[in-house]
């Protein structure tokens, strides 16, 4: 019964104690040796400005959501491409898959234009 998820099983194993044993490797074998311009926080070389806990625009929050649900949307595609390329569910045509993921691809068209013409794409 474990046999097909043998190898992912040891997949995931390896990633985890690969990761693991890096921090840890980390932390035993590097010296610290704090001073007052290492503990300064660093943003692409240049001298940070203002507070670090400064307030962020709602649009930075509603473009990393969009992000996330166009990226979503490409994750959908994979299996779909790959029943689609099998020939279809039992049962089911190529045709219907095809209308479907139409289907599906105008939706998110259509909420990308909308919010396109919103201007929530806009960065001021």
């Amino acid at each position: 019964m474990i046999q097909p998820y043998a190898s992912f099983l040891l997949l995931l194993l390896l990633v985890v104690a690969n990761a693991v044993g890096m921090i840890a490797a980390s932390h035993l074998i590097t010296r610290r040796r704090p001073t007052p311009v290492k503990e300064l926080p660093y943003e692409s070389g240049m001298p940070p400005l203002g507070d670090a806990r400064e307030r962020f625009s709602v649009k930075f929050y509603l473009v990393a959501m969009l992000f996330i649900v166009f990226d979503i949307e490409t994750v959908f595609l994979f299996p779909w491409a790959t029943i689609f390329r099998d020939g279809g569910a039992p049962g089911t045509g190529t045709g219907f898959l095809l209308v479907e993921m139409l289907v599906f691809i105008l939706i998110l068209a259509v909420g990308y234009i909308y919010v396109w013409k919103r201007g929530a794409l806009e960065w001021d």
